[in-house]
Parts: structure tokens; C-alpha cells; sequence
């Protein structure tokens, strides 16, 4: 898209100059070829600061919420997102977000990367939460290798209610690819679909350092919402889950330091669009 190409050209060295981002593992990405990044999600800006530091274009899913706003704000919201190609999905769940998951099959099939965050919404209060299945749907069913992808302080730059995010240390770890095709044609399994999806998560905790919740961010949210102590937007179609597995304590990875004489290539500055 040229609109994309256009941003990451003039929006990546503004972000570079006031944010210094920095990221690890890019060469987990393929140069060629369709595969899936699944991030974790703490802010708005998750869907920003990841495609500007790739060289290949990616997709992300939105919430539909983003395409029909109303007023200056709403419009320009909703034409920036179609602009970028974001996909829009409808949290409702079920025949609902059929929709956003055959977009994402359809340009995996034409051999490009499509983001999505397995948590359904963003974290509140920095935590990972609990996966939902429709990562593991579209792997399946794809056959597109999954990429985790850590984002690093993009909570504490920018928690929910924060429209700009602070200048503080924000980066991302790219995992190794992970190959779910022993699974073939298990697609309607369910037991199987939470199997890949919490192998996922479990990566992207190891990755993030992020303390793991085995329930649904949606519950956490619409618990805190009732107790007046959250007042963003509450998605409908969480479940609660049980749980009790404990993160163990990783170190929480933070940004490179500047090598003397030349920059190493987990610590990439940010570019431009590549031809």
C-alpha cells in the first residue's frame, strides 16, 4: 500500500528521533513468504511501533469500534486505519469475527505477514493474559508458521487512557518462528486449538517477562469496570478460565547498549520502507 509505505517513510524517523526504539530478533522474520505475528498488546501504539520497524509491510486485526466513530476524531481515525489496512473485527465473538478471520487467511494466502494480539484486547495493567483460540484457528488452517512478538514498555508509556505515549524505553523481541503443522487438519478440535494457543502465550511470557493471568483480559476488565475501577472500553465475549499457573522469573529484557564502533543487528536502527 502506498499510504503505508508513505508513513513508514516519513513517520520512522520521527518515531526513531523521540522514542529510540529498538528491537531484537528481527531476522526471526522472513524475508519471504506468510507468517503470523503474535503479539502481546499493553497500548494503542502495539499496532505503530511494530510495522515501523520492519521492513515488511504487516496487517494487524482492530477492533471494529475503530471504523465507526463519529466526529472529526472518529473519521480520521477510521480512514487512517483503513489506510494501513487494518482488519476490523467484531469482539462479539463467534459468526461475527468470521469475517476479520477469513481477511487474515486471504492475505496469508497471497504470502504476507498479518499481526494479531491472541489476548483480544489490550492488558490493564501490564500483565499477559490468557490466549484465545483464533490464533491457533488461523495457523491451522493457514499453515503459516507463527513469529511471537514481544513488545517492551509500551504499558508504561502509554497505559490505557493515555493518548501519547511517553518517551521512555520502548522495544520488541522477535521470537524464533514456531511450526504447528504436526496439528494439520485439527482445526475443529478445541483441545487442540488451546494447546497451540498456550504454547504461544507461554513463549510470549518468556519472551516479555510479563507476569502470566489464566483468565481472559476481557473478565479483568468488566470485573474492574463493576468495581468502578476501570473506565475504558470493556470487550464482550470473555469467558472466564481456571487457571493457577505462575510466570516464573525471567529477566525482562531491556534496550541494547550502543556498541562502540558499530550498531549489531539486534539492535537495527529504524528504516524506511525497502523497494
Amino acid at each position: 500500500m502506498a499510504f503505508y509505505q508513505a508513513l513508514k517513510a516519513t513517520g520512522g524517523p520521527v518515531l526513531k528521533a523521540t522514542y529510540h526504539p529498538w528491537i531484537r530478533g528481527k531476522d526471526n522474520i522472513p524475508a519471504t513468504g506468510p507468517a503470523i505475528l503474535a503479539s502481546n498488546h499493553n497500548a494503542v501504539w502495539d499496532s505503530v511501533f511494530l510495522p515501523m520497524m520492519l521492513d515488511r509491510e504487516v496487517v494487524f486485526m482492530g477492533k471494529a469500534d475503530y471504523f465507526t466513530g463519529t466526529g472529526v476524531k472518529g473519521w480520521v481515525t477510521k480512514e487512517f486505519m483503513r489506510a494501513v489496512g487494518t482488519i476490523p473485527v467484531d469482539r462479539s465473538g463467534g459468526r461475527a469475527s468470521e469475517a476479520a478471520l477469513k481477511a487474515g487467511l486471504d492475505r496469508l494466502a497471497q504470502g504476507e505477514l498479518f499481526g494479531i494480539y491472541p489476548e483480544g484486547t489490550r492488558s490493564p495493567d501490564g500483565r499477559l493474559y490468557r490466549g484465545k483460540t483464533g490464533v491457533a484457528r488461523l495457523a491451522l488452517l493457514s499453515g503459516a508458521p507463527v513469529i511471537p512478538v514481544a513488545m517492551i514498555g509500551t504499558h508504561a508509556a502509554q497505559p490505557i487512557g493515555q493518548k501519547i505515549p511517553s518517551r521512555t524505553n520502548i522495544g520488541m523481541v522477535i521470537g524464533e518462528p514456531l511450526d504447528f503443522s504436526r496439528y494439520k487438519g485439527l482445526h475443529k478440535d478445541r483441545f487442540i486449538l488451546r494447546a497451540i494457543t498456550d504454547e504461544i502465550m507461554y513463549n510470549l511470557m518468556l519472551l516479555s517477562g510479563q507476569e502470566y493471568v489464566d483468565l481472559y483480559a476481557a473478565d479483568v476488565k468488566a470485573a474492574l469496570a463493576e468495581k468502578g475501577e476501570f473506565s475504558g472500553p470493556v470487550p464482550t465475549n470473555g469467558r472466564p478460565a481456571p487457571g493457577g499457573r505462575v510466570a516464573p522469573e525471567v529477566e525482562v529484557p531491556t534496550r541494547p547498549e550502543e556498541p562502540e564502533e558499530s550498531e549489531g543487528e539486534d539492535s537495527e536502527p529504524l528504516e524506511g520502507p525497502q523497494e
